[in-house]
Protein backbone atom coordinates (compact mmCIF):
# COMPACT_ATOMS: atom_id res chain seq x y z
CA UNK A 1 0.00 0.00 0.00
CA UNK A 2 2.82 2.39 0.82
CA UNK A 3 4.50 1.59 -2.49
CA UNK A 4 1.40 2.53 -4.48
CA UNK A 5 0.87 5.85 -2.70
CA UNK A 6 4.53 6.82 -3.05
CA UNK A 7 4.42 5.89 -6.74
CA UNK A 8 1.27 8.01 -7.21
CA UNK A 9 2.89 10.95 -5.40
CA UNK A 10 6.04 10.68 -7.53
CA UNK A 11 3.93 10.57 -10.71
CA UNK A 12 1.96 13.66 -9.62
CA UNK A 13 5.14 15.63 -8.87
CA UNK A 14 6.74 14.60 -12.17
CA UNK A 15 3.64 15.59 -14.15
CA UNK A 16 3.53 19.02 -12.46
CA UNK A 17 7.18 19.64 -13.30
CA UNK A 18 6.71 18.57 -16.92
CA UNK A 19 3.60 20.73 -17.33
CA UNK A 20 5.51 23.78 -16.11
CA UNK A 21 8.32 23.13 -18.56
CA UNK A 22 5.88 22.60 -21.43
CA UNK A 23 4.03 25.85 -20.80
CA UNK A 24 7.29 27.79 -20.53
CA UNK A 25 8.31 26.71 -24.02
CA UNK A 26 5.32 28.13 -25.88
CA UNK A 27 6.11 30.74 -28.50
CA UNK A 28 4.77 34.26 -28.46
CA UNK A 29 2.00 35.02 -30.96
CA UNK A 30 3.05 36.65 -34.20
CA UNK A 31 2.91 40.44 -34.09
CA UNK A 32 0.40 41.98 -36.48
CA UNK A 33 0.84 45.31 -38.21
CA UNK A 34 -1.62 47.09 -35.92
CA UNK A 35 -3.34 45.83 -32.84
CA UNK A 36 -7.02 46.38 -32.22
CA UNK A 37 -6.41 49.16 -29.70
CA UNK A 38 -4.09 51.00 -32.08
CA UNK A 39 -6.71 50.74 -34.83
CA UNK A 40 -9.40 52.28 -32.62
CA UNK A 41 -7.07 55.10 -31.60
CA UNK A 42 -6.37 56.03 -35.21
CA UNK A 43 -10.03 56.14 -36.24
CA UNK A 44 -11.26 59.68 -36.59
CA UNK A 45 -14.96 59.03 -37.19
CA UNK A 46 -17.35 60.12 -34.47
CA UNK A 47 -19.80 57.53 -33.10
CA UNK A 48 -22.77 59.35 -34.63
CA UNK A 49 -21.09 59.30 -38.02
CA UNK A 50 -20.53 55.55 -37.83
CA UNK A 51 -24.16 54.83 -36.99
CA UNK A 52 -25.90 57.20 -39.40
CA UNK A 53 -23.31 57.13 -42.17
CA UNK A 54 -23.71 60.90 -42.70
CA UNK A 55 -20.83 63.36 -42.52
CA UNK A 56 -21.12 65.81 -39.63
CA UNK A 57 -21.69 69.43 -40.49
CA UNK A 58 -19.43 72.25 -39.41
CA UNK A 59 -22.19 73.53 -37.11
CA UNK A 60 -22.54 70.13 -35.49
CA UNK A 61 -18.81 69.90 -34.88
CA UNK A 62 -18.69 73.42 -33.46
CA UNK A 63 -21.62 72.68 -31.13
CA UNK A 64 -19.85 69.52 -29.95
CA UNK A 65 -16.71 71.51 -29.18
CA UNK A 66 -18.73 74.03 -27.19
CA UNK A 67 -20.45 71.23 -25.27
CA UNK A 68 -17.03 69.72 -24.50
CA UNK A 69 -15.76 73.08 -23.26
CA UNK A 70 -18.75 73.38 -20.94
CA UNK A 71 -18.27 69.79 -19.73
CA UNK A 72 -21.79 68.72 -20.69
CA UNK A 73 -22.78 65.04 -20.74
CA UNK A 74 -25.91 63.01 -21.34
CA UNK A 75 -29.27 64.72 -21.69
CA UNK A 76 -27.85 68.19 -21.08
CA UNK A 77 -25.33 67.71 -23.89
CA UNK A 78 -27.97 66.48 -26.34
CA UNK A 79 -30.28 69.37 -25.47
CA UNK A 80 -27.48 71.94 -25.82
CA UNK A 81 -26.32 70.53 -29.16
CA UNK A 82 -29.88 70.44 -30.50
CA UNK A 83 -30.49 74.08 -29.59
CA UNK A 84 -27.08 75.12 -30.86
CA UNK A 85 -27.62 73.44 -34.24
CA UNK A 86 -31.08 75.01 -34.57
CA UNK A 87 -29.59 78.44 -33.84
CA UNK A 88 -26.83 77.86 -36.38
CA UNK A 89 -29.37 76.82 -39.02
CA UNK A 90 -31.45 79.94 -38.40
CA UNK A 91 -28.35 82.12 -38.52
CA UNK A 92 -27.39 80.61 -41.89
CA UNK A 93 -30.76 81.57 -43.44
Amino acid sequence: MTKISSLAAATAVASLLLMGAASAQTTAPAKTETTKTEATKTETKAPAEKKAGKPRTAASLECSKEADAKGLHGKERRKFRSECKKAAAEKAK
